[in-house]
């Protein structure tokens, strides 16, 4: 099969899914489960397929069609979209299998609901990822915030729902408000909104235009979570257990910074930003981000809330990379990416087995409860380690590549960020760590309990293994995402 009918595959896979989850809940709960593994399975099998032709320098593409003369649907694959959909897939499968012991262990409705709006989100994320221009990728990223919402009302209780219209509202209130004008005003000074190695602004836009456009792509793209656009993260807590995992480690935080990364690589141009002072406020709203988040989580009580803050300041780690602009960073960036879902998914699914096997929200509950659940807060332990950013986690390798680009650019600013941010984060997880191992089980008796569906811990198990093999496992990403800065061997384009 040719890299164009593959590309069209993969966005077309999910939805095709979608539907048949929907026909098969109204048979058998058994059925819609397997078609939903299937089908992740299937599109693993058809993104992953991409991925050789891609470290051979090859950038197929296909344009669907053209809506407007200049503006067209297509789709196109390069390094960091790449990575983007490889993580995306890999990590459904392994939500999947999550949820289902979630959802059947907490007896959860609307569970074919539920499945369905995930395959949409995932058919999102994967056009996201694949989208050769601005026009196409906000079409993929308009699409994704309207089929979470269901996933973040999915409780829906009144105040489910006034939490998901946050969520609803200042994703839409910002992409309506800033990034379509800021996609808009692109088109019209380049002629063109397709996203080219170099960029595509370079001697059409300069002195304070360039930092009030960039200012428009940040802060319009709020999945992204820059302070102060970051309120719907933690609104959308009272999502489950796997959507939180989906907002936070799949698809839509992870949408939001490799949006951010990719205009700043392949619409403004490391090289032009880089000689424009204009867009210097961008590093220092990263690391205010990056601190504010950390410190506000040190005083959560609640772990899901914590864990939101915790996302908050760790993806401004990729912006803050990409916009120290040197090929390191941007490497780090990427790379940040991986290391971040795989770790922050691992939390997540432990905060939702410890829910699921005990009902248990709040920090201050956890005493002693490794020995309790000791796989899950194993974990546990392997994800805050490396969001921490401590050897043999992914998170230190990630860590690694970011400070080595800010020495590469003598940007203390980024220093300084990491390494505080680094001893606060080491604050508000090491103490959970600890009370969960060595505090004094006050579990009521009567309500003893042991770990979660097997499901659940078969997941968590093989996202905290994936964090550690991260560490060692890492060269063929990185040799990837270093032909950001590279220019690519051949370009395919079709029809």
């Amino acid at each position: 099969m040719s890299p164009q009918s593959l590309i069209i595959l993969a966005v077309c896979i999910p939805l095709a899914g979608a539907v048949m989850i929907a026909l098969a809940g109204r048979i058998s709960a058994n059925l819609r489960e397997t078609i939903t593994l299937l089908t992740s399975v299937a599109l693993i099998a058809t993104v992953w397929s991409l991925l050789p032709g891609i470290f051979d320098g090859n950038r197929p593409g296909v344009v669907i069609t053209e809506t407007l003369p200049g503006i067209s649907i297509a789709f196109a694959v390069e390094p960091l979209g790449m990575m983007f959909a490889a993580l995306a897939s890999g990590l459904w499968l392994i939500n999947s299998i999550y949820s289902i012991g979630y959802m059947r262990g907490n007896r959860e409705k609307h569970q074919t609901r539920f499945y369905v709006m995930f395959a949409v989100s995932l058919a999102a994320t994967t056009g996201i990822a694949f989208s050769a221009n601005l026009f196409t990728l906000f079409l993929f990223y308009e699409m994704l915030t309207l089929a979470t919402y269901p996933l973040v009302a999915h409780k829906g209780d009144a105040a489910t729902i006034r939490s998901a219209r946050v969520y609803l509202g200042i994703l839409i209130f910002a992409s309506i408000g800033l990034l379509l004008p800021a996609i808009v005003w692109t088109y019209q000074i380049a002629g063109t909104g397709d996203f080219t190695p170099g960029g595509i602004l370079a001697g059409r836009l300069d002195g304070p235009q360039v930092g009030l456009l960039l200012a428009l792509f940040v802060f319009g793209t709020a999945k992204a979570a820059v302070m102060p656009v970051h309120r719907w993260l933690p609104a959308a807590m009272v999502a489950p257990t796997p959507v939180s995992a989906l907002l936070h480690a799949v698809a839509v935080v992870k949408a939001g910074v490799f949006v951010i990364t990719k205009v700043i690589v392949y619409v403004f141009g490391i090289d032009f930003l880089f000689a424009e002072p204009s867009s210097g406020w961008l590093p220092y709203a990263a690391a205010f981000t990056i601190i504010a988040a950390s410190l506000v989580a040190l005083k959560q009580q609640n772990l899901k809330r914590l864990l939101a803050y915790s996302t908050i300041g760790q993806l401004s780690y990729v912006v803050m990379a990409s916009a120290i602009l040197k090929p390191l960073a941007e490497v780090g960036a990427a790379i940040h990416m991986v290391a971040h879902a795989f770790g922050k998914i691992t939390l997540f699914f432990a905060a939702g087995a410890i829910y699921t096997a005990s009902k248990k929200t709040e920090i201050g509950q956890l005493r002693g409860i490794g020995r309790r659940m000791p796989l899950t807060m194993t974990a546990f332990t392997i994800g805050a380690l490396s969001m921490i950013g401590v050897p043999p986690t992914g998170g230190f390798v990630s860590k690694w590549y970011i400070l080595a680009g800010a020495f590469q650019a003598d940007d203390y600013l980024a220093l300084a960020t990491v390494i505080l941010s680094t001893a606060l984060n080491a604050a508000y997880f090491l103490p959970i760590v600890y009370a969960a191992w060595f505090g004094r089980d006050q579990t009521p008796a009567g309500q003893e309990h042991g770990e979660a569906p097997a499901a659940a811990v078969l997941a968590l198990t093989v996202t905290a293994l994936l964090t550690l093999a991260f560490f060692v496992f890492n060269g063929p990403l990185i040799e990837l995402e270093s032909q950001l800065v590279r220019a690519p061997v051949s370009s395919v384009q079709g029809q």
